[in-house]
């Protein structure tokens, strides 16, 4: 779970309370909830996210400031990991995050080693489209991404020909594709949509796309943190709105 002091829409997005408690420890305990997985731990930059993740009994371990990603943060801390590893990406940012949907990828990871980068989707909704905080993919016909975009694709000349598909911010990888991933520059369509993916798809890294039957609601503004603890206090529904 890669967490950062620093965001640039809600500083100190991790340690911000919800429902008594701070974002990351929620995010921590929908993870434990996973059968799958043999190990948990959040890595941060920052001194307070550490301490507030053992402070619940979760573990934690510094990286460096200077991760420019997620990714970087997790390759950067694998390489003491074993080389046969799979890794899986939960966003810190996800409180609502379904156990079953880590499971799944974690299963994947292990029946089909061949397949470097598994991630999720599911359908999209009405006002994802032209949504720019809502990253749209294309699949080709063997559920391989073809393309992220934050803009509507595919573009819909004729309705009802193709399915449009929003991605769910979760990541699973083999260990090898993982530190080949944090070894390449940025890409050009990485930089232009501002999507870490692209680097993965213009490198000739395939990418996996299990489809789900609906999103986790994230926390990305004080808005959502606030529709996010109405939704926990009303049972915890995970369904992103």
């Amino acid at each position: 779970i890669p967490a950062r002091y620093g965001s640039s829409r809600l500083s100190g997005k991790p340690l911000r309370m919800l429902a008594g408690h701070p974002l990351i420890e929620h995010v921590y305990r929908r993870a434990s909830e996973a059968t799958q997985l043999d190990k948990i731990v959040v890595l941060t930059d920052d001194d307070r996210i550490s301490d507030a993740v053992r402070g619940f009994g979760g573990l934690a371990e510094l990286t460096p400031v200077d991760c420019a990603s997620g990714t970087d943060r997790i390759a950067w801390a694998a390489r003491d990991w074993p080389s046969d590893a799979a890794v899986i990406n939960i966003q810190g940012d996800e409180p609502l995050i379904e156990a079953a949907a880590i499971d799944r990828i974690a299963a994947h990871l292990r029946r089909e080693p061949g397949d470097a980068l598994v991630t999720l989707a599911t359908e999209a909704g009405e006002d994802d489209a032209r949504n720019p905080d809502v990253v749209k993919v294309v699949l080709d016909r063997w559920g391989y991404a073809l393309y992220f975009s934050r803009s509507p694709v595919p573009y819909v000349r004729n309705a009802a020909e193709a399915t449009t598909w929003r991605h769910v911010g979760i990541y699973g990888y083999q260990m090898s594709a993982l530190l080949r991933l944090a070894e390449l520059e940025p890409s050009p369509l990485e930089r232009s949509e501002s999507l870490e993916q692209l680097r993965a798809l213009e490198n000739g890294i395939a990418i996996r796309v299990m489809i789900v039957d609906q999103a986790s609601a994230g926390v990305d503004t004080m808005e959502d943190l606030h529709r996010v603890e109405s939704l926990l206090r009303k049972g915890g529904s995970a369904t992103s709105e």
